[in-house]
């Protein structure tokens, strides 16, 4: 959490770059599963962006992620993320362009476990502003979320996470 602060007062007070920032990005995830399928989504994701140095930083409140039926919501806070545990997920990271193509290489954070992962997806930067948006998936077990077995043909064992934000240079 010391490294997302710091990061953040960083992007904030350089004045020789160019930094950008949300609070409104959107993040989704799907689970495909045999028997349900279940969507969620975030509205209310925090990011940072410093363009000199491509760092990247995300941060969400897991509980601000809502579900269609208020059960699924209600289970996925306590029983699977124990958002009153693990009350957010971060990344922490940088950006690397192809041409049109980026990717992104830093440290998930989920459930109190960080991952290095690296996602590919679009990175437009434009003025004032930058859009983003990329897909890439995840495995519960590997941030140790367990799933019952009771439940493991409802639940899909690599969730599937979209994100899309537009970034506002901080001026």
């Amino acid at each position: 959490m010391r490294i997302l602060f710091f990061l953040l007062f960083l992007l904030h007070y350089n004045c020789f770059t160019q930094n950008f920032i949300s609070k409104t990005g959107e993040i989704t995830f799907f689970s495909y599963a045999p028997i349900e399928d279940i969507k969620a989504v975030n509205k209310n994701v925090s990011a940072a962006f410093n363009s000199q140095t491509n760092e990247i930083v995300f941060k969400l409140d897991i509980i601000n992620f809502q579900f269609r039926k208020k059960l699924m919501q209600e289970h996925f806070n306590e029983n699977y993320l124990e958002s009153d545990i693990f009350p957010t997920s971060t990344f922490v990271g940088k950006v690397y362009n192809n041409d049109s193509l980026s990717n992104v290489k830093g440290l998930l954070t989920i459930h109190g476990v960080t991952k290095e992962i690296i996602a590919f997806g679009t990175f437009n930067i434009l003025d004032n502003s930058i859009k983003l948006s990329s897909s890439f998936k995840i495995k519960l077990e590997d941030f140790n979320v367990e799933i019952p077995k009771i439940v493991m043909y409802k639940i899909a064992e690599e969730i599937l996470v979209d994100i899309d934000m537009t970034l506002l240079k901080i001026l």
